[in-house]
């Protein structure tokens, strides 16, 4: 049989026939399936032989595959071992064979027992073969191990995914003779995959009827990290290839590939590799997503959006588990972020933190990524809790030379601090050494602790004791922990209202509280706490100074503390009151101060703090018991006492007041004469004094306001007004020395509520109040000394978050001061104000402005601190466009630059597709096309201008036709050339040419950064995918190539006009030079568009350059020492201009190499630069001669006149 069908088979004839026959014997029978089994295993080798026609030995390998299925598994069994035989003995050569091998397998697999060599299931026996050919040691060829591994990666899909990982490990091994790179990226994107496809259907719900169940995946990508980080520690190529895979492509990241990073990074020779990559990648996907955000050009053609980097990590944290592997490198990577993009230390060790405002930056947001994975990763693995709250801690008590206090924010889960809180005790040890930034966040992030673990506060308490005996820095710890405990142990019967800044549910307490923690206890507790603050009344002044701060927002939320805390400060300031009426000033300064040698410091601060302390908490108390809502629990005992303070002080403070308005300023020793100076013991002393006496008429004047209730003329605040106006003037002329007077005042210590009740009053219509109002209103002085302290608390919440005084740290009190700042600053800039005489039209206009950069400060403030809330802040903007349009007799500059300034805040919050954006576009364009204003407020226009086109559309045409409005303007380098005069924008002119010149430089940059990253993004596409490049066809462009040349095109048509400009040398010119040089190096890049930059932009690029360096300076006068100077300067800027014609010279060499390689004559529209090594100007020489025959034709008529003068010259040569 065997010789037939190899004699059959080389003839070529009736091989078929011979088959057919075979297979029509009885498949069951003994015979018929030894002669079956037979006939393949001769087939097969003959086929591998290479003697058979390869039409033949497919015919044969056709009908085998046909009557496969009807084989025994013995039969199986014995060809699939042939086969193996057959491969690992390298005897199958050109794999014609090896079709059928799939099939057999296949065969096995439905087999439900077979009998060999031992008892197994088809399955189990096929996975014995896969294992055995994986392992073995099959000498491959790379075209053929590239084909065993695509073949194999396009399995995984048809496997089980319990399949994988063993597959996956021998893939592994497999890559150590080559294709690597395939391999992981195979891995990798089959488990993305994998992933995308869960999150669809977790996306529409089909929860139950998972493909695969997420617990299983997760195991599954687990074991499969597990392997690779195996194979990377045995063969550092394959590391080595997978870190350039990833650096090669950072958009294809995804959650496994994360995961696979953060295991790779436990190996100790590549942990800074990965880490540094992270950094990369982060900071990159940060800056292309602020990118493509504010620019619509790039939107347009890349509208599925950008890999964002931030929720892969974040989903990262979510999708590990329980991988160690992976979790201890999340942990890395969250303090890596921190610490690199945390913020660092200011100069001379101040480490002074403001309220954190909203994360913009890239550095920002990718700390508090950071952060965040911190924070998600304390929270769902267990594991790493104990590690992280370790090195937290750490870095709170190591690193005092630097802001941590973001640190904190990872402690914002407090329960589940529990478990750790011997390490929490262990930090309160270093309380005392710690900046008081850190301090006071690391006991609010541990304070819903402390009513429930009785250790911890235990010792706090223990260690803020102690800390009342320490150095300065530990002292003011020590009071910043006591009020906090007060403010948050509350004793029975306070006010509902006053409850602790963080709540607990009652689920997460697991102890019972109820013997020691309850509200009775804790006034025991508390009143305890207020004795050892009164220590403090005896200490430094910024210790008082942080008591008295504090002991209002304690009564408020612990009212029931008020008559200790009121008997407090009645007895303090008793000390400095003099009891005798007829005694001037009411108050005694000398013991406010205390002097070490020739040094004088402040002792009490008495004006700040302890009288405005007192005031707010007797104001506020005196309104409870007007509301009655006190609660019940108050005896009459308590009653009576607390009234009988109260009254006394009030007769303290009337008293105070009217005798500080009869008061000169000879009773202070502070008259005109007083020395102010900062170097004399006596002049420190006189500016303590001025301070603490300003500050006392600002709180009186803000107790007998809230006092009259609008009852009675408020006669006694102007005459306190005036006489810290009189004051402050004193000291403003004594500094400025005669200076003109500025709106700026010192820091004010008015209340926040207060100035809000008090703008309210002076600018809002009450008939019922005018009468008292009339008064107030008609003191401009007042009026503007209110917007300014206004505008000073807008400041202070724009820059720090927070303001002085009662509420000043809360943010809902805050932002509702906003909210009423905003109504009334808006409306005084809209409604003639009441409080004028209609003749002060100069002061009229400075109010005006006053409140315009009140409610600039106001909207930036809220989208600083309150983004969230912004829309509640948001008005008309119509009113905003009719201020800007009113007629040329009320137009006021300055005015207009703070409403510019206002809209472009604004204009933030629009959407770019809604219609009001449209409009807002269409009315700035207007404006900027019809009317025409000076530079500054033209530059401001011209910034929101474009900050909004780019959200529109690309800005290139508009860079063009401003460019050829400049051009007109200024004229043309060549004096022969007359301009075609073009006016597409009226706000460009001859005065603000030059300003328009540098916002037009400005976006310009900007729009070669688009094209630059638009540029390498479809660079890196290309390298990804190469097979999708080469199946375009050659006649298609890619729609990013073509916006990128029509944006270069416009562009380098503007810049063409730009250099024909006779712009003023300086700034202007090196400014262009330099948008020039970035522009030919792009250009680099895409030389097969050179018509135009050869043809137009290149020749005036060289007339230009001379133009920069033979022009002088304008410096608008004839002062040669400044000539002199700007002429230094220029040149020091001229050293761009070198760089511009390397860049032009770069580009024409690759010009030159395109065209010899392309066979295109691409010169033809382009002239050699020539060599600018030597060069002679004709022009300049002839004019040079000239002038020389000039000097001697005059030198000659002096000496016709007489020769005395010619001797004279001659010696001098």
């Amino acid at each position: 049989l065997t010789t037939l069908i190899t004699s059959s088979a080389l003839k070529g004839k009736t091989i078929g026939t011979i088959i057919k026959a075979v297979f029509k014997s009885p498949p069951g029978s003994s015979e018929g399936s030894k002669r079956r089994l037979l006939l393949y295993q001769h087939c097969i080798p003959l086929c591998e032989s290479g003697d058979l026609q390869s039409e033949v030995a497919a015919d044969i390998i056709g009908l085998l595959m046909l009557e496969t299925h009807t084989l025994v598994g013995p039969s199986l069994a014995k060809l699939a071992d042939l086969f193996i035989e057959e491969i690992k003995a390298g005897k199958i050569s050109n794999g014609k064979s090896l079709e059928l091998f799939p099939t057999v397998l296949m065969a096995i697999t439905a087999c439900e027992t077979l009998s060999y060599s031992k008892e197994l299931s088809g399955e189990q026996y096929k996975k014995q073969l896969i294992n055995s050919l994986c392992a073995s040691d099959v000498p491959l060829s790379l075209d053929e191990l590239r084909f065993v591994v695509e073949k194999v990666l396009r399995m995984f899909s048809k496997l089980d995914l319990q399949e994988i990982p063993p597959l996956v490990y021998q893939l592994l091994l497999l890559s150590a003779k080559g294709c690597k790179k395939q391999v992981l990226d195979g891995i990798v994107h089959y488990f993305k995959q994998q992933d995308l496809h869960q999150q669809e259907e977790q996306k529409h719900g089909d929860l139950e009827v998972q493909s695969i169940p997420q617990d299983q995946l997760r195991h599954v990508e687990g074991t499969v990290i597990l392997h690779t980080v195996f194979a990377v520690r045995l063969n550092h190529e394959l590391g080595r290839e997978f870190l350039k895979s990833i650096k090669a492509s950072y958009g294809d990241l995804c959650p496994f590939s994360v995961a696979l990073l953060l295991s790779v990074a436990q190996i100790q020779r590549y942990e800074e590799q990965v880490f540094e990559l992270f950094k990369r990648a982060i900071l990159k996907s940060l800056k292309d997503v602020q990118l493509l955000q504010g620019s619509k050009f790039l939107q347009d053609l890349l509208p599925r959006g950008h890999c964002n980097i931030t929720e892969i990590i974040l989903d990262t944290v979510k999708s590990v588990f329980a991988w160690d592997h992976v979790t201890q490198g999340l942990v890395q990577l969250g303090f890596f972020l921190m610490d690199t993009f945390g913020p660092k230390p200011r100069p001379f060790g101040k480490t002074t933190e403001g309220s954190a405002a909203v994360a913009r930056t890239p550095s920002q947001l990718a700390c508090k990524l950071g952060g965040q994975v911190l924070l998600q990763g304390f929270k769902m693995h267990e594991a790493i809790r104990g590690e992280i709250l370790e090195q937290v801690l750490n870095r709170l008590v190591t690193k005092t030379a630097s802001p941590v206090n973001h640190f904190i924010i990872v402690t914002s889960a407090p329960m589940m601090l529990l478990e750790s809180s011997s390490k929490v005790t262990e930090t309160f040890d270093h309380l005392s050494y710690l900046p008081l930034p850190t301090v006071q966040g690391l006991l609010k992030a541990v304070q819903p602790l402390l009513k429930v673990s009785m250790s911890m506060k235990d010792a706090l308490i223990l260690v803020l004791r102690k800390a009342m005996f320490s150095q300065l820095d530990g002292r003011k710890s020590a009071v910043t922990g006591f009020l906090l405990l007060l403010k948050n142990f509350k004793v029975l019967g306070s006010l509902a209202s006053s409850q602790c800044s963080q709540t607990i549910s009652s689920s997460q307490i697991q102890v019972d509280v109820h013997s020691r923690y309850n509200a009775a206890a804790n006034e025991a507790f508390c009143l305890e706490i207020l004795s050892s603050l009164r220590r403090c009344l005896g200490q430094q002044a910024d210790v008082r100074l942080m008591l008295y701060e504090g002991f209002y927002d304690v009564l408020r939320r612990n009212s029931q503390l008020a008559s200790s805390i009121m008997q407090t400060l009645f007895s303090q300031l008793r000390r400095y009151y003099e009891p005798e009426q007829d005694l001037l000033p009411p108050l005694k300064l000398q013991p406010c101060i205390t002097a070490s040698g020739e040094q004088i410091h402040l002792q009490e601060p008495l004006q700040a703090h302890l009288v405005s302390s007192t005031v707010h908490c007797l104001l506020w108390l005196t309104n409870m018991r007007r509301s009655a809502k006190i609660s019940a629990y108050d005896d009459d005992d308590n009653e009576d006492e607390d009234e009988g303070y109260q009254s006394e002080l009030q007769v303290i403070l009337e008293s105070i007041t009217k005798r500080m308005i009869k008061s000169e300023m000879e009773d202070f020793e502070l008259d005109k004469s007083a020395e102010f100076s900062t170097v004399s013991s006596v002049g420190v002393k006189n500016n303590i004094y001025a301070v603490l006496v300003i500050g006392l008429y600002e709180v009186l004047l803000e107790y007998n306001f809230v006092k009259g209730n609008y009852k009675s003329a408020f006669e006694e605040l102007v005459e306190l007004f005036n006489r810290y106006y009189k004051l402050c003037e004193i000291l403003r002329e004594k500094s400025g020395k005669g200076r003109q007077a500025s709106n700026k005042i010192p820091r004010s210590l008015l209340s926040m509520g207060f100035i809000s009740t008090l703008v309210t009053a002076l600018f809002d219509s009450y008939q019922s109040r005018e009468e008292a109002l009339t008064v107030l209103r008609s003191s401009g002085e007042f009026v503007r000394y209110a917007l300014c302290v206004a505008v000073q608390k807008i400041q202070q919440l724009e820059d720090t978050g927070v303001t002085d005084g009662p509420d000043g740290q809360s943010s809902d009190s805050t932002f509702r001061f906003l909210c009423e700042m905003t109504v009334l600053m808006w409306r005084y800039t809209n409604v003639p104000s009441a409080t004028e005489d209609a003749g002060k039209k100069e002061k009229r206009s400075s109010l005006s402005q006053l409140s315009l950069e009140g409610l600039l400060g106001v909207f930036n403030a809220c989208q600083q601190r309150y983004p969230d809330k912004m829309t509640k802040l948001l008005s008309s903007f119509r009113a905003l466009f009719a201020q800007l349009s009113r007629g040329e007799e009320e137009f006021n500059s300055k005015e207009a630059q703070l409403l510019v300034k206002i809209l472009s805040v604004l204009s933030l919050q629009l959407n770019p597709s809604s219609q009001q954006f449209a409009e807002m576009i269409t009315w700035t364009v207007k404006i900027c096309k019809e009317t025409s204003f000076d530079s500054a407020l033209s530059k401001g226009l011209l910034s929101l201008l474009f900050s909004l086109h780019v959200l529109f559309k690309s800005p290139a045409s508009l860079l063009l036709e401003l460019c050829q409005d400049i051009h007109s303007h200024l004229g043309d380098i060549d004096q022969d050339v007359e301009v075609e005069k073009q006016s597409h924008f009226a706000i460009v002119n001859m005065k603000t040419a030059m300003t328009a010149q540098l916002q037009v430089m400005s976006q310009a940059d900007k729009v070669l950064d688009e094209v630059d990253w638009l540029i390498g993004t479809k660079k890196s596409q290309m390298a990804a995918d190469k097979s999708e490049e080469a199946t375009q066809s050659a006649g298609q462009q890619d729609p990013a190539e073509k916006a990128v040349t029509l944006q270069l095109g416009t562009l380098l048509t503007a810049l063409n006009e730009l250099v024909q400009t006779a712009l003023q040398l300086g700034t202007c010119t090196i400014t262009l030079v330099k948008v020039l040089s970035r522009t030919y190096a792009i250009l680099t890049t895409l030389v097969k568009y050179v018509k135009l930059s050869g043809s137009h932009l290149t020749p005036q690029c060289y007339f230009f350059i001379t133009y920069v360096q033979g022009g002088e300076p304008s410096v608008g006068g004839a002062d040669k020492k400044k000539k002199k100077n700007e002429q230094a300067k220029l040149l020091r800027q001229t050293k761009a201009i070198p760089d511009l014609i390397f860049s032009i010279e770069q580009y024409e060499k690759y010009v030159i190499t395109l065209s010899k390689k392309s066979k295109v004559n691409l010169m033809q529209y382009m002239k050699l630069s020539t060599s600018r090594d030597f060069r002679i100007n004709a022009a300049s020489l002839d004019a040079a001669l000239q002038e020389q025959d000039n000097t001697v034709e005059v030198e000659s008529q002096a000496v016709e006149k007489t020769q005395e003068p010619k001797l004279k010259k001659k010696r001098k040569h």
